[in-house]
């Protein structure tokens, strides 16, 4: 199985930019799989500034729910970064999905690659209960989410304020 990492951490941490730098030690070209869709004008702003900030030693693929297949379309072309698994989550979500299908699949289809995955996710259960039940749903399914994939990859990041600190292994 090809070596994978989860890093996760709070909005701006720096996890992004971690993953991108980790992907790229790993291999050229890497691949990045963005889950994000834009829409709204913002959103679009965010995702110009991702793609900005990557260079041409980066092929995107475009995949908003189907991780799986894209990850197993992609195995064996170069390490791939998959930006970030809480977009994934809102995607199924809000599309009526069934997340927790979704994420065995992923799961299973992890063990299965033969060259490196990192993935990127949102630690949104530090903070405050939301006062809405969508919102505590999201929040509750993003830990659940972070602690399956957790499990599954080899390794484990924590990014505060642009400082990674290694979790898994120790």
């Amino acid at each position: 199985m090809g070596k994978s990492i989860l890093i996760t951490g709070g909005a701006r941490s720096g996890k992004s930019t971690l993953a991108e730098r980790m992907t790229l030690q790993l291999g050229v070209p890497a691949i990045y799989i963005a889950t994000a869709q834009a829409h709204d004008d913002e959103m679009a702003e965010r995702i110009a500034q991702h793609q900005a900030r990557r260079g041409p030693e980066w092929q995107t693929v475009s995949e908003p729910f189907d991780l799986p297949r894209a990850l197993a379309e992609t195995d064996g072309q170069g390490p791939r970064l998959v930006d970030c698994l809480t977009l994934w989550l809102t995607n199924l979500m809000l599309d009526g999905r069934d997340w927790m299908a979704a994420t065995d699949d992923l799961r299973r289809t992890l063990a299965q690659q033969k060259t490196p995955v990192i993935f990127v996710t949102n630690e949104v259960g530090a903070g405050i209960v939301p006062e809405n039940k969508l919102a505590r749903d999201f929040r509750d399914a993003a830990g659940l989410l972070n602690q399956r994939m957790a499990t599954a990859c080899d390794e484990l990041w924590f990014c505060v304020a642009g400082h990674p600190m290694k979790v898994k292994p120790q």
